[in-house]
């Protein structure tokens, strides 16, 4: 099923009741995440890496959608480098993570270490917007993760990053895939 595009404020997007599970989400995607060279291991870490730093306080479902949406839940995906020249590594592309380029057969502690990095950014985020486990929130925080600024009038206002990323994330917690 193709991406719906959905702009403007976090209203318009879908609400929490139109999510999957995380169960179904995390299921839809195998094929993708099998498809970058990912070990079954490695997909198997990812999601108790997902369930070990949802303690953070972030939903499973937003991390790993987030995962999805800046790696294809790639374990060696590449490091890139933000605006202001800092390495976003991992499998959540941020600021700080550690990476593993190239590698496949991570171990359990390495793969937690790339999806705790992120989630913890991604607090950070929730945290400027009142720290509630509402999609309004959700979205804005995402916006805020991927360009650092955020036009609470229109989420697809990427301010010189991605402008689809609030929508595109918001497509796969709808289940869907590239």
């Amino acid at each position: 099923m193709g991406f719906t595009h959905y702009s403007g404020p976090a209203s318009n997007f879908p609400g929490k009741n139109q999510w999957k599970s995380f169960e179904e989400i995390f299921n839809a995607n195998k094929p993708e995440m099998a498809a970058t060279g990912n070990t079954g291991e490695d997909i198997g870490r990812i999601w108790n890496a997902v369930k070990e730093c949802a303690k953070i306080g972030v939903e499973e479902r937003v991390i790993f959608a987030i995962i999805m949406q800046e790696s294809t839940g790639n374990v060696g995906v590449r490091t890139t480098y933000n605006n202001d020249g800092h390495g976003t590594a991992g499998l959540m592309q941020c600021d700080g993570s550690p990476g593993f380029p190239g590698q496949h057969g991570l171990s359990q502690e390495q793969i937690t270490s790339m999806v705790r990095a992120g989630t913890n950014h991604f607090k950070l985020n929730l945290q400027d917007f009142g720290n509630a486990d509402t999609a309004d929130c959700i979205y804005k925080a995402l916006r805020e993760y991927n360009s650092g600024s955020v036009n609470q009038n229109d989420l697809s206002d990427g301010r010189g990053a991605t402008p689809a990323y609030v929508s595109d994330v918001a497509n796969r917690l709808l289940g869907r895939t590239n």
